[in-house]
């Protein structure tokens, strides 16, 4: 919360001494005593996360290669190439693990 000076309207800085709290000027000699502790918690409401990469529906018709599985060592994987970065950077390539006990994914 942020506190302003009454006289000169600058912004009041906390100094704690000896064991109380002030709120105090740093243009001019004003000083406020807190005399009771101040606190508020406020959570925000957090956005809904979507998949980039197209969900379940994105990996249904896809190609498979030779490319072994970080995570279980199986010898093949669905990948997909998606341009992320600026048009002079090459595409990045999305695997996951042909494995269904895996289905571990990763991006090279």
């Amino acid at each position: 919360m942020l506190s302003y000076c009454p006289t000169c309207a600058n912004i009041l800085k906390v100094e704690e001494t000896s064991g109380s709290v002030n709120l105090v000027c740093s243009a001019c000699p004003y000083v406020h005593r807190v005399k009771r502790k101040v606190s508020r918690r406020t959570y925000p409401k957090l956005k809904e996360v979507d998949d980039v990469l197209g969900g379940s529906e994105a990996w249904k018709n896809v190609d498979s290669t030779e490319e072994t599985c970080p995570k279980c060592s199986h010898s093949r994987a669905y990948f997909m190439q998606i341009q992320t970065r600026s048009a002079d950077e090459p595409m990045t390539t999305f695997y996951k693990c042909c494995s269904p006990q895996c289905g571990h994914r990763w991006r090279e």
